[in-house]
């Protein structure tokens, strides 16, 4: 039977760390990227994502100094928002949103015949460029960041592009990898809410931390 060893509550994160670092062994990848990646696999306990998530050169630095700018964080879930640290965004001078239960959104979303979270990132141009999106649920919102980036009607600072699932999502994280917009993205069928949060936090803790 397993023995097991009492940990603090204040350092189990810590000690989690740990591991993942040992288990990390010598990968090579920078030390930004990498507080990155041990965030992702800290939530989801995956070690894939070592081959998975992949960075445009620069990302996590653009992403840092897009929120200590006073960047403003667009969620394609309420899971995700709810998961981001709100209070450093907020210290930062910005804030983390989701439209898609937005009424303005529904109606648009409903008398185009496309999905809310197509037409929340649409209504989420009237907040500006200084923008992430962190996307960790619909492709449809990849898709439509892809097609406004192209037709210059936004310039995000970021896209955290990492939707789970079968239908659209490898293609949908492609063209963000392909359009030259800085992201970081989980190639594959491998993401969700939580690693979308976890970026994002992963960026927010390097800032205060």
């Amino acid at each position: 039977m397993a023995e097991f060893k009492y940990i603090a509550p204040d350092h189990i994160e810590e000690r989690s760390m740990e591991i993942i670092e040992e288990q990390l062994g010598d990968i090579k990848i920078s030390p930004e990227n990498k507080t990155v990646l041990k965030r992702v696999i800290h939530t989801t306990a995956d070690f894939d994502y070592v081959k998975n998530l992949r960075f445009s050169d620069g990302a996590v630095k653009i992403g840092i100094d897009a929120l200590k700018n006073g960047a403003h964080i667009i969620t394609d879930t309420s899971m995700a928002l709810s998961g981001i640290n709100k209070r450093i965004l907020g210290s930062l001078g910005g804030e983390a949103h989701c439209f898609i239960a937005d009424p303005t959104v529904a109606e648009t979303a409903k008398a185009r015949g496309v999905t809310r979270a197509s037409a929340a990132v649409e209504y989420a141009c009237s907040l500006g460029d200084d923008l992430i999106f962190a996307v960790g649920n619909a492709p449809t919102a990849l898709i439509k960041l892809d097609e406004m980036i192209k037709a210059h009607r936004i310039m995000p600072k970021l896209v955290i592009a990492v939707p789970v699932g079968f239908v659209n999502v490898v293609e949908a994280k492609e063209l963000i990898m392909e359009n030259g917009v800085p992201y970081i993205a989980a190639a594959g069928n491998k993401g969700g809410s939580n690693v979308a949060a976890a970026i994002c936090n992963a960026l927010l803790y390097m800032i205060k931390r």
